[in-house]
């Protein structure tokens, strides 16, 4: 049996909210390249560098984690230009988790001063240290509890 692997993606709030209220993730604009990586019953956190996609109001914060649901890659057409990848995502109820007190602690930020640099190709596999920290800091101790990897 395939051991589950841990990921992250960068997407806005506003973004995100959507795919949790629809079940399904995009990353990187849409391309299928990230979602060809992951299998059923991995895990996807989400980080929210800002609140809206267009706007400038800053969040930073992990916002949804779920586990891809199946196996399959799809397009969906949001506009008559834009017919993006998706993945379908059991996502869980969870709290933000500002990153700001988290860095000293994320193995998978190496330069702890330039620590926005990890975020800047949108998506990256993480170990399972940083994923247990991560979802410690997002569940709820009743969370915790039903849901685990």
């Amino acid at each position: 049996m395939r051991q589950e692997r841990y990921w992250v993606t960068v997407v806005s709030k506003d973004h995100i909210k959507r795919g949790v209220a629809g079940g399904f993730m995009q990353a990187n604009h849409g391309k299928p390249g990230a979602l060809k990586k992951l299998h059923p019953n991995d895990w996807v956190i989400f980080y929210s560098p800002k609140m809206t996609y267009a706007g400038d109001e800053k969040l930073q914060a992990f916002t949804a984690i779920g586990q891809v649901a199946d196996d399959n890659i799809y397009q969906h057409k949001m506009s008559e230009d834009f017919v993006p990848y998706r993945r379908n995502i059991t996502y869980y109820p969870c709290k933000d988790a500002p990153i700001v007190p988290l860095i000293g602690s994320l193995d998978f930020i190496t330069d702890k001063k330039s620590w926005g640099y990890r975020f800047r190709f949108g998506f990256f596999e993480i170990d399972e240290h940083d994923f247990n920290l991560l979802k410690n800091k997002m569940f709820s101790p009743a969370d915790r509890l039903s849901i685990e990897p």
